[in-house]
């Protein structure tokens, strides 16, 4: 009985271990992929339309920041980060906008899940 016992104790320890581990990894993604997106705000050329008012992108990828801290508990993936953090003001409810280099207008969320879709498609 001790040896089942021994048995059962280290099975349930290997992979509590393995549990944590995954999470840990999941955990670590979503921040590699939350700290992509907004270098990738950061570093783009474009202008971020906010509440009728045209900001920077380095002023964008700050708010956003701002707004991931707030909502960091609420935000398990990518896409919930660009939803709560990124698509529009949660004072007047209007979409963020991106003008693009061109000088096109698209919505923040649509630039950003194409983003998202470029990055999860590279290879490690």
């Amino acid at each position: 009985m001790k040896k089942i016992v021994s048995i059962f104790w280290v099975f349930t320890s290997m992979c509590g271990n393995t549990a944590f581990a995954e999470v840990e990894t999941d955990a670590a993604k979503l921040a590699q992929t939350i700290n992509y997106l907004l270098a990738f705000v950061e570093n783009s050329e474009c202008r971020f339309i906010r509440n009728d008012k045209e900001h920077s992108a380095e002023n964008a990828a700050a708010h956003m920041r701002k707004k991931y801290q707030y909502f960091k508990d609420k935000i398990k993936t990518p896409e919930d980060f660009i939803r709560l953090a990124a698509t529009k003001s949660l004072m007047t409810n209007k979409p963020y906008l991106v003008r693009l280099k061109n000088g096109k207008l698209v919505k923040s969320e649509t630039w950003l899940l194409q983003a998202l879709d470029v990055f999860q498609k590279e290879p490690n």
